[in-house]
């Protein structure tokens, strides 16, 4: 059941809502002159309303049971914000320019992280578009948007949505967001858009007014649990599912990623996901291309990723936060939070063979048994990073990779994310080592809101005691810290970062035995005391051999090579990257001593 206000051309509009428990609905109309549309309803609760004179640009809100007006949930787009009165758009009237656009195959991927208010000075979609031509040139092919549904103010990261149809105002709305999905199309990049559907903001929400969109089944731990599989869930479940292809269909997106589908709750026979992986698979069979769905889980469950037809939701990917986790304890030594259940050089040898770390054994931090093996599933299922706006926000400075560890450590870093057989992804300013933190920052207008909020974060961050002094999340300033010093990749040590990673993704584009992320097609072993890695990768006649030292010093070793002529083709301490020079010779032979730099990696490639 489609739902909002649908323009059908020459000044005619189809309104639908659904509002089941309702008497009596209307639209009420505020401009351009003031009409009230009387709306029937039908036998599932939806109420419509086919109405002339109505043309781009109108506003209205819904009148419920004579008394009350509120803004469409399914709203197109709330120029007066979240308060505000809905607008009718008319979809059909941009010219798009992607007609031949087939999309990225999803294992040729390389995902960029991105929000929009901080990405640029000006914090808009078009205001992102000058600097496509740039992220194409480091090897970046698609971008990944923080949530851009209405929220209240202009400072958010996104996830305080409230009308999950509805472009931000303040970003460019539905036109700007066109323009940037469109020009990222024209430069080889895909857009995959963050989307949340395990809760919805506080302020501006106004859908228990219309439905029971929400349960006390469940305890959300964001505010109340959507209603997927109580009384009157069939609405709740199509408004999602309708969402979903909205933006793939309207915004020409190529991909979701389902915001921490932990937190969606039910127990009916099928799920919420496996139902919209099956709707997003027939309009990729329509649209004759691959549309993609990408989970965030902390679940470690298969029957995410895994295919319906062996008992799973069908999803094509989901992030792997075990390997980011063991990366980040082996180069910061942090053991706090969830963070003591990391830290071994084996932990990491795991995951570049498995995907999943925690695959059923005991996690301490969590206090009981955790996960699933994930060693039959494909390395493209799996998407892998230092850093992602999380790891960085959710702690009181909100550091960023680049202040937790040094210019070699980031190197190391970005080496294990790109020679890894899965999926690699970098937060915006990563690749040239941003120093800039990510707050967590609001710009509500509830008072108590927002101080239930600043405790809420300060509760959150005694864990942290000691460490540094929590920022306003309602101040400017807290925001403003948080823009990108894009000028900075050009300089000095940022510029050699930047560098690195392109060629790291030049290498990954054109080494076979790099290209195909296949789990089945990789060795990885290591020395614990040391904290050294060995991958050995190959694909047909093309081989590669790595070297990765986690230690705070040079290590000795002996390496047990695979046979073959190997021809040193990247090494991160060379001074070419601002390295203190490599003590690894050129060729590699058999039973010879080595001594790798500290922190640091090496990657050779089979010869002859």
């Amino acid at each position: 059941m489609r739902i909002g206000a649908c323009y059908l051309g020459n000044g005619n509009c189809e309104f639908t809502v659904w509002a089941p428990t309702l008497h009596t609905v209307a639209v009420q109309i505020v401009s351009p002159e003031e009409r009230l549309l009387t709306m029937q309803q039908d036998e599932e609760g939806y109420w419509k309303v086919k109405a002339s004179g109505i043309e781009p640009g109108t506003l209205y809100y819904y009148k419920l049971e004579g008394t009350t007006d509120r803004p469409d949930p399914a709203s197109r787009y709330q120029p007066k914000g979240v308060h505000g009165p809905s607008q009718v758009i008319n979809s059909s009237t941009f010219v798009w320019n992607d007609s031949d656009w087939s999309g990225v195959p999803l294992d040729e991927t390389i995902i960029y992280e991105l929000h929009v208010g901080t990405f640029t000075p000006e914090g808009t979609f078009e205001a992102i578009i000058p600097r496509l031509a740039e992220l194409s040139e480091l090897g970046i092919n698609a971008i990944e948007i923080m949530p851009v549904a209405q929220f209240p103010g202009e400072r958010n990261w996104g996830y305080d949505g409230v009308f999950p149809f509805a472009v931000q105002n303040s970003y460019g709305g539905p036109e700007g967001f066109k323009k940037l999905v469109d020009a990222c199309h024209q430069h080889g990049i895909s857009v995959i858009l963050d989307v949340v559907y395990n809760h919805l903001g506080p302020e501006g929400n106004y859908f228990r007014d219309f439905a029971p969109y929400f349960t006390t089944k469940y305890r959300g731990d964001w505010g109340e649990a959507m209603n997927f599989d109580d009384k009157y869930s069939d609405g709740v479940r199509n408004f999602c599912l309708e969402n979903a292809l909205y933006w793939l269909q309207e915004y020409h997106i190529d991909g979701l990623r389902l915001d921490a589908i932990q937190g969606i709750f039910e127990m009916g026979a099928r799920p919420l996901l496996q139902e919209m992986a099956d709707q997003v698979a027939n309009f990729s069979q329509q649209q004759g291309r691959k549309f993609y769905l990408i989970a965030e889980s902390d679940l470690n469950d298969v029957r995410v990723i895994r295919p319906k037809e062996v008992g799973g939701y069908g999803i094509d990917a989901q992030w792997n936060d075990d390997f980011h986790h063991a990366l980040h304890t082996l180069l910061t030594g942090e053991n706090d939070r969830y963070y003591e259940d990391f830290g071994k050089v084996e932990q990491l040898e795991k995951s570049f063979k498995e995907g999943f770390i925690y695959s059923g054994q005991y996690a301490s931090h969590r206090k009981r048994r955790h996960g699933s093996s994930s060693k039959d599933e494909p390395g493209y299922r799996f998407i892998v990073f230092t850093q992602t706006h999380d790891q960085i926000g959710n702690r009181v400075l909100a550091e960023r990779f680049s202040q937790l560890v040094s210019l070699e450590g980031l190197k190391l870093a970005a080496g294990a994310i790109f020679l890894s057989p899965f999926v690699p992804f970098l937060f915006m300013g990563e690749e040239y080592g941003e120093e800039a933190p990510f707050f967590y920052f609001v710009s509500h207008s509830d008072k108590d809101l927002i101080e239930a909020i600043r405790k809420s974060k300060e509760e959150e961050f005694k864990v942290f005691a000691g460490r540094g002094e929590m920022q306003d999340p309602q101040s400017p300033e807290t925001f403003h810290k948080c823009q990108l010093n894009w000028e900075k990749r050009k300089e000095g040590k940022h510029k050699s970062l930047w560098e690195f990673y392109q060629k790291l993704i030049r290498l990954r584009r054109t080494i076979p035995a790099l290209k195909k992320p296949d789990k089945n097609t990789i060795e990885a072993s290591s020395i614990e005391a040391d904290k050294i890695l060995f991958l050995h990768r190959w694909s047909d006649t093309s081989q590669i051999y790595s070297i990765m030292n986690f230690n705070q010093k040079e290590i000795t070793f002996t390496a047990n090579l695979p046979s073959g002529n190997w021809q040193k083709i990247l090494d991160s301490s060379d001074t070419k990257w601002m390295g203190s020079g490599s003590t690894l010779p050129e060729k590699l032979t058999p039973n010879q001593e080595l001594t790798i730099k500290a922190q640091s990696i090496v990657l050779y490639e089979i010869t002859g």
